[in-house]
């Protein structure tokens, strides 16, 4: 790994967190991901299990865990399973981690090897009534594929028929929604590389430039300060690309005059950051591109406001959509005859704002949370309203994250520069 390592503390406190939510004389199994192939004899990238890492911090293929805190000998009611370290396998794919190394990183005492786990689970799956069991449930996932949790659910349930079972995914999502301080000063470490970044290409942009040479000065500082790498595809779309939201191809020159968006965020021990800004490519704002940002960023503002506990993600999504709506009037979007008209269900400002305005953030970039509850202390969101304007080839988005306090919320990424003169004074120093 090239980050620093972590305060096992945090694994330690997280496994504790879901051990108290089990029932009474029940066992838990999280796995890891598959390792996908790719084509030939390639493998994708390997990423480990969201709720694996969370409870371990282990980065490694073929990685279980077992907890089982009613079990009568205390050294099994949490175990740590690796594979076996192979010189042969080391050879072409490197160190794997010993016991030690496991411990230290996960904060587990014991730790047994993947090849005797047989004999090592049967014998607790009998003494237990239950059995829980790990799913994929973010709302947001669209994948099909039959992965290993699935697979290891099937196979279990038909081992043992007769045991009752509970989805551990349920239990996950209510706790990895809340973020821990421990949590939250990793995701700012991945927020100031991010904010090292930002300021990296303030100095770079001009006309001229192509997309994929600001994608490359985004990894360049990523690797340098240790990230893991972008927490996700970065998208860096010039001009009328900007209206496409999950533009990644990042192929195309940005020529003069248009304006540059930049959604971006550092991976950092596990832990994400997501950055959006949107930049004059020659570094200063016409009189529209002014009026169309600070637009956008009055309706930022109006989200941080309102972003508190006891709202919910839709109630505080219908708010923000009556501050666009105002705003959208007052910059000439709109007229009030449009908003007189409205369809309830497709509003006259969704021509212009088509996303949503903030998502749970953390392990993963679109996190684990409710939509529907009210929202709690603890919480990591995005706010990231949007203006694109087709008939002007204009994409505007401007994105921070924040930490839900219990009277409001502290944003994470107050140092990075985010106004019009912010911008255009950093940009003229290059």
């Amino acid at each position: 790994m090239k980050y620093l390592p972590l305060d096992p503390s945090i694994f330690v406190e997280n496994r504790k967190k879901f051990v108290d939510k089990m029932e009474k004389n029940s066992i838990a199994v999280f796995n890891s991901n598959d390792e996908l192939p790719l084509n030939g004899d390639a493998l994708y990238k390997f990423k480990q299990n969201s709720d694996l890492y969370w409870l371990t911090g282990i980065e490694q293929e073929d990685t279980m865990l077992i907890l089982f805190p009613g079990n009568p000998d205390p050294k099994f009611r949490e175990v740590l399973v690796l594979v076996r370290p192979n010189e042969l396998k080391e050879k072409w794919d490197g160190k794997r981690l010993r016991k030690a190394e496991a411990t230290s990183i996960s904060g587990i005492e014991t730790i047994a090897w993947l090849d005797v786990l047989d004999g090592l689970l049967q014998p607790m799956i009998h003494l237990a009534d239950t059995i829980y069991l790990n799913t994929n449930e973010n709302d947001r996932k669209a994948n099909l594929v039959a992965v290993r949790d699935y697979r290891y659910a099937q196979e279990m349930q038909s081992r043992y028929p007769l045991h009752q079972y509970r989805r551990s995914a349920r239990i996950m999502k209510e706790l990895r929604q809340i973020k821990s301080a421990k949590e939250v000063e990793v995701m700012k470490v991945a927020m100031d590389i991010t904010d090292k970044t930002f300021r990296r290409l303030l100095g770079f942009i001009r006309p001229g430039v192509w997309e994929y040479e600001i994608e490359a000065e985004i990894y360049h500082e990523f690797l340098r300060n240790r990230a893991t790498g972008p927490a996700y595809g970065s998208i860096i779309a010039s001009g009328d690309r900007a209206r496409i939201l999950h533009y990644v191809s990042n192929s195309e020159q940005c020529l003069d005059g248009e304006m540059v968006l930049m959604d971006f965020g550092a991976e950092y021990g596990g832990y994400c950051a997501d950055l959006t800004r949107t930049v004059p490519v020659n570094g200063k704002f016409s009189k529209r591109q002014r009026q169309v940002y600070n637009a956008c960023l009055e309706i930022h503002r109006y989200c941080v406001s309102i972003l508190k506990p006891g709202i919910s993600i839709m109630d505080y999504t219908d708010k923000v959509g009556d501050k666009a709506t105002e705003q959208f009037l007052k910059i000439g979007l709109i007229r009030k005859s449009d908003v007189k008209n409205e369809d309830p269900e497709n509003r006259a400002y969704r021509k212009y704002l088509y996303h949503g305005i903030s998502h749970h953030l953390g392990i993963d970039v679109h996190d684990l949370g409710t939509k529907t509850e009210p929202i709690k202390p603890g919480m990591v969101f995005t706010i990231e309203p949007g203006i694109y304007i087709e008939e002007e080839q204009m994409g505007v988005r401007i994105e921070n994250n924040f930490w839900i306090t219990r009277n409001g919320s502290i944003d994470l990424m107050k140092n990075i520069p985010i106004t019009v003169e912010e911008i255009e004074s950093l940009m003229k120093k290059k």
